[in-house]
C-alpha cells in the first residue's frame, strides 16, 4: 500500500549489525540468530537483502569493529549502503538502491533500536515506504548510565509505538521473526 509509484517489492534492510555495534548489546546472540534466519528466508524467496554499515570517528570504516557480526555474511551482489548518520537514507544511495529494485516495503532488523533503527524506520515511513519492524530482531546497548530506560524497555516501547504508526497510504507494523512473510 506504499505511496511510492510502481514500488510493489519488499526488501529486508539489515542495519548496523556490526561487531563493534552489537558487542555487548541486549540479547545479542538471539537477535543476531533471528536476523540470520530472516536473511536466509529472504534469499530463499529472492527478496533483496540490503546491508547498512555505519562509520564515524568511533567506528572506523574497514576496522574489525566495522565488520558485520561473524554469524552474518553478505553475498555477492547484495547492496551495501555505508552511512554516517542515524537515518540510513541520509547522504547515502539507499533510495536509489531501493528504487532500482522497485521496493516500496521494508522489513527492518538490526541495531541500535534507539538510534539508527528508530531514525531509519521514521525516515522510510516519511518517504512513503511501508515499514515492518521485526520486533525480536533489533537490539541496543545499555545506556541507563545516561538516563535512558533499560534496553528491554527501549525495545518494547519501540515495538509498541511502531505498531500504532499511521499515515495516509502507508502501513507500519511490528511482527516477530517467525511471522515475517516475504511471500513466495
Amino acid at each position: 500500500m506504499t505511496t511510492l509509484t510502481d514500488r510493489s517489492e519488499t526488501a529486508l534492510l539489515v542495519i548496523d549489525v556490526q561487531q563493534g555495534v552489537v558487542e555487548g548489546a541486549h540479547d545479542r546472540d538471539a537477535v543476531v540468530a533471528n536476523i540470520a534466519s530472516l536473511v536466509d528466508r529472504a534469499r530463499t524467496r529472492n527478496v533483496p537483502v540490503v546491508w547498512v554499515q555505519h562509520h564515524d570517528d568511533g567506528l572506523e570504516q574497514g576496522s574489525a569493529a566495522w565488520q558485520l557480526a561473524p554469524e552474518l555474511s553478505r553475498e555477492t551482489g547484495e547492496p551495501l549502503v555505508e552511512k554516517e548518520y542515524g537515518d540510513s537514507f541520509e547522504a547515502t544511495d539507499l533510495e536509489e538502491v531501493l528504487s532500482g529494485a522497485h521496493v516500496g516495503h521494508l522489513v527492518v532488523a538490526g541495531a541500535q533500536t534507539d538510534m539508527c533503527i528508530r531514525s531509519t524506520i521514521h525516515g522510510a515511513f516519511a518517504r512513503g515506504y511501508d515499514v515492518t519492524l521485526v520486533g525480536d530482531a533489533h537490539t541496543t546497548e545499555d545506556l541507563t548510565s545516561y538516563g535512558a530506560p533499560t534496553p528491554e524497555l527501549v525495545i518494547a516501547h519501540t515495538n509498541l509505538y511502531w505498531q500504532e504508526q499511521a499515515a495516509p497510504g502507508r502501513i507500519a507494523a511490528t511482527v516477530k521473526t517467525q511471522d515475517v512473510d516475504f511471500g513466495s
